[in-house]
């Protein structure tokens, strides 16, 4: 904890807050000293129960997602406070977890839209790497009736799951763009150069070029 407040730096904290993220510390400094530390399943959860955002940062990057409980990462996420903190432990810990479906059919139904966030999250990775199973259909009917209305969190998690089904399954991309089209969720999104538009008929558009460029190339 005392590293941790010695690399607390007040420009980051001030650009970091406008995101939601209450800490001030290097990302990439934080990194580094997870890579010092190395794998520490106890020390990761003393840090976690802290309830200091940087220090559960560094939790989720020392932890052994493996060994986490079903309930155990179903209450971390009720409590993860902050959008950073959300993402990585979706995507550092749940995602590499036994529980991983489970906790996806479990939070897609939640009625706390944070924790639907982490739902489709899942889902979007599913659609990418193991689709089988899963209704696209019905997804793409949940996102046309729900998305446009959708609170941020929750409206980003369901339109990168748009995209993802879009680009990944060729039957489903006019749909996909079409959807994108009339709803508008995110058209007018700040990006900044050489970044890729989340809005989702442009990113679909551009990953399927991209992808298909690659295929080509010799």
């Amino acid at each position: 904890m005392a590293e941790l407040a010695a690399l607390e730096d007040p420009k980051v904290r001030e650009v970091n807050e406008r995101h939601g993220d209450d800490h001030g510390v290097n990302l990439g400094k934080l990194r580094a000293l997870a890579k010092r530390l190395k794998t520490q399943q106890e020390l990761a959860r003393g840090l976690w129960e802290t309830w200091d955002t940087a220090a559960r940062l560094l939790a989720l990057l020392i932890c052994r997602p493996k060994a986490f409980g079903r309930d155990e990462l179903d209450a971390m996420l009720r409590d993860a406070r902050t959008p950073k903190v959300h993402d990585w432990l979706v995507n550092y810990v749940v995602k590499k977890n036994a529980h991983a479906e489970e906790l996806r059919l479990a939070w897609s139904a939640d009625p706390e839209t944070v924790v639907a966030s982490a739902g489709w999250a899942l889902t979007t990775e599913r659609v990418a790497k193991k689709p089988e199973g899963l209704d696209l259909v019905g997804l793409l009917d949940v996102i046309e009736a729900e998305m446009k209305d959708a609170p941020d969190r929750l409206q980003w998690a369901m339109n990168h799951c748009l995209a993802q089904i879009g680009i990944e399954h060729a039957e489903h991309r006019a749909r996909a763009i079409d959807i994108g089209e009339r709803l508008e969720v995110l058209k007018d999104y700040p990006t900044s150069p050489g970044c890729t538009s989340p809005f989702a008929p442009t990113w679909i558009t551009e990953l399927v070029r991209r992808q298909q460029e690659k295929t080509a190339a010799p």
